[in-house]
Parts: structure tokens; C-alpha cells; sequence
């Protein structure tokens, strides 16, 4: 039980869960059929997509431990330290290792299957980036979360650099090409990506609310720590009505005529963060702010849900 509470195993399975649900239901979807051909062009065999989802898991894995590692000042003063307590140092420190090890070596062997050895490097960097947040980058206030935000939002787009890029070709007289289609495909990818870094940045200021008096006792100069948590949540409440924006336009122009997929957007995503700001404005006590930032992780779960939901959909007469 240890392991898993130092792993986040909730938040490794939700993002093994949306990199699943995206391959299986939306990209295996839209991929399958041309004007003149009925094939699926992924790149991925079944194998080789374990492979991405068990190299992402164990880099982000790899990202909590090394932060619990740095963090057990920070975690002491909010009693929720691991390392150092329940798992020493040491064991967290080969354990940190490990997780890099078999996810760039998994990320290393599929770049390699698809003859685009120069995509290891997303994984080497994405590793490193996660050290230097660690060590560096969440004590600068914004810049912290803004990283943090950017890797969720990657893990998405990843599916598309790894499944759809190495399938992608021109046409010629004999052969139709699938750029456009290809091209589509990714750009719905980058519109979850931007929905994910959103509610994922809202959340992250949240939980630095949340830690506030541990992180002015270590040093941690985070946006609360500067500000104050009053000026912080009010920020966050005005932040709050752009995801709020950007759904409704997005609904407006590209699910019109599927009614199912609107009545889910507002049922299960719009309405969701409209409570969210609501209840920002007023909150003011931990559990107001633990509450917060449990409702944000429900509304990007649906919000990942949703994928399945257009893939489905069938648009009006």
C-alpha cells in the first residue's frame, strides 16, 4: 500500500486509462476508413501500444517518486510524508531509477520499431523534465504548474506523434493518400490536450493553496506562498471560466448536430465547472480546497470520457 500511495497508482491508472480509451475508441475510429480503402492505419500493433502506455506510466511514476524524494521537508510539516518514513531513501532512489530505466528502454525500443529512432528522445527529455521540476522548476511560482500541466497534456498528444505520425503519407496515382485525415485526427488530439493542461493547471494552483503553509516553511515561493491563498483562488476562479468559453464554442462549431455528446458536455463537464466556480469564489478552508481539487480531477476524467462518447454519437438527420 506504501509503493502505491508513493506511485499516485489513481493517477497512473487514469492516464493509463485516457491513453486506452483514446486508441481504442476514437483514434482505432477515425483512422479505419478512407474514400477508396477500408484499413486502419496505426502504426502501433497491440504490443508495441502496451509498450507506450508502460513507458508513459513509469516516467510519470518515476516524476512522483523523485518528488516525494526531494520533498520530505515539505511532506513532514503536511504529514504526508512517504520517503523517509514508510519507504527509506535509498529504496526510493533504486526504485526512481527503475521506473526511468523501463520507460525510456520501452520508449527507445518502439521509436525504433517505427524507424523514428529520433522519437526516444521525447522520453529522455520528458524524464528530465520532470527531474529538473523536481529540483528547480516548482519553485518558481506559475512555471512549476505550467510543467506539470504541459506533461499531461503531452501524454496525449503522444499517441498521435507515435501512432499516427509514422502512418501518415502522401498520395500518389496509385495509392490515396491519408494527410488530411491524418492531420484531422491530430488536431482533435491537441484540442483534449489543451482541455487536459487547463483544468490540470486549475488543479495544480489549487493543490499549491492546499500546501501553502508547508511550502512557505521550506522555501517553495509558489503563487499562494507570494500572494496570498485569498488573491490565489480568486485567480483561479477568474481562470475558471475559460475552459467554461472554450467548451461552449467548441461545442457550437464541431458538435452541433450530435445531441447525445452536447447533453454530455453539459451534464457531465460544463455544468461540473460551473460549480467549480461558484464554489471557488467562497472557498476559504482546506476541505473547501481539497474538495476543489477532487472535482477537478472528476471533471477531467469525464472530460476524457467524452472522447468515447462523440466516437459514438451519431449526428442528426
Amino acid at each position: 500500500m506504501k509503493y502505491l500511495k508513493l506511485l499516485r497508482i489513481q493517477n497512473l491508472l487514469l492516464l493509463a486509462f485516457m491513453q486506452v480509451l483514446f486508441r481504442y475508441t476514437f483514434l482505432k475510429t477515425a483512422t479505419f476508413t478512407t474514400l477508396t480503402t477500408s484499413k486502419n492505419f496505426l502504426a502501433l500493433s497491440h504490443f508495441q501500444f502496451f509498450l507506450l502506455v508502460l513507458a508513459t506510466v513509469c516516467i510519470a511514476a518515476a516524476g512522483y517518486v523523485i518528488n516525494d524524494i526531494l520533498d520530505q521537508e515539505t511532506d513532514e510539516i503536511a504529514k504526508k510524508r512517504i520517503v523517509g518514513k514508510s519507504i527509506s531513501e535509498s529504496t526510493a532512489y533504486n526504485l526512481y531509477v527503475a521506473l526511468n530505466l523501463i520507460g525510456v528502454g520501452c520508449g527507445f525500443y518502439i521509436s525504433n520499431v517505427i524507424q523514428k529512432p529520433s522519437f526516444a528522445a521525447l522520453f529522455i527529455f520528458t524524464a528530465a523534465i520532470l527531474y529538473v521540476y523536481a529540483t528547480w522548476l516548482k519553485q518558481i511560482a506559475i512555471v512549476g504548474n505550467i510543467v506539470v500541466a504541459l506533461v499531461l497534456s503531452f501524454s496525449i498528444l503522444i499517441l498521435g506523434i507515435f501512432d499516427l505520425v509514422p502512418s501518415t503519407h502522401e498520395g500518389n496515382e496509385i495509392w490515396e493518400g491519408n494527410k488530411v485525415q491524418m492531420r484531422r485526427v491530430f488536431s482533435i488530439l491537441t484540442d483534449y490536450a489543451i482541455f487536459a493542461f487547463i483544468i490540470n493547471f486549475l488543479r495544480e494552483l489549487v493543490k499549491d493553496i492546499e500546501d501553502t503553509d508547508a511550502d512557505y516553511t521550506s522555501g517553495i515561493a509558489t503563487l499562494p506562498v507570494l500572494i496570498g491563498k485569498s488573491r490565489t483562488i480568486k485567480i483561479v476562479f477568474g481562470l475558471s471560466f475559460l475552459p467554461i468559453i472554450l467548451l461552449i464554442f467548441y461545442m457550437n462549431n464541431n458538435l452541433a448536430n450530435y445531441d447525445y455528446a452536447i447533453y454530455y458536455f453539459l451534464l457531465f463537464i460544463i455544468a461540473p465547472l460551473l460549480f467549480f466556480t461558484i464554489k471557488s469564489w467562497s472557498a476559504k478552508t482546506q476541505k473547501d480546497y481539497s474538495n476543489l481539487s477532487l472535482l477537478l480531477k472528476i471533471i477531467l476524467f469525464f472530460g476524457i470520457v467524452s472522447i468515447a462518447v462523440i466516437t459514438y454519437s451519431v449526428p442528426n438527420a
